[in-house]
């Protein structure tokens, strides 16, 4: 886990997961254009593709803090990230019915969310606790993207249930 770097202090945990965050932007960028291709409903795949410009800035964000701290940007295999993305990939391969694909690929996207949300959450957390107010700024607009994801893909998902039920 600690590779040439420790967690020994909040400084080094705070490096460990801005890399293990960063690495799950890249996971993630190269995810959503599979789901948006894969999406029954368009507005759907309309969030899907609005996410991957958001994503790019959240990458370029999070360059930015590496920046801060005068290090390489480089992420970190993170293997919560790569389950979850695994999952996603098993329900777009595998589940045939076009509205239940939908829901499932909008269950695996919010997984993703809420994970990234409990990382920014943290780190925006801890770069106050470590005085590094631009830091804090970059993550919280990352923290608040995310936020706006997770209630687009509620929308969606509970618009897509009553459809169904209807």
């Amino acid at each position: 886990m600690g590779k040439d770097h420790d967690m020994k202090d909040l400084e080094g945990l705070f490096k460990h997961f801005l890399r293990d965050v960063y690495y799950a932007e890249q996971q993630v960028l190269k995810t959503l254009p599979k789901m948006a291709e894969k999406s029954d409903s368009s507005e759907l795949r309309q969030a899907f593709e609005h996410h991957h410009t958001e994503t790019e800035e959240q990458i370029s964000n999070l360059e930015k803090v590496f920046e801060l701290l005068d290090l390489k940007p480089r992420g970190e295999t993170c293997e919560a990230i790569k389950g979850i993305l695994e999952e996603g990939d098993s329900i777009m391969q595998e589940t045939d019915d076009p509205d239940a694909r939908d829901s499932g690929m909008i269950a695996a996207a919010q997984a993703v969310e809420h994970y990234e949300i409990a990382r920014y959450g943290t780190l925006v957390s801890w770069a106050r606790t470590l005085g590094m107010e631009e830091a804090a700024r970059l993550l919280q607009q990352n923290l608040d993207q995310e936020y706006d994801a997770d209630r687009k893909l509620t929308d969606l998902g509970e618009g897509n249930l009553n459809k169904q039920a209807a």
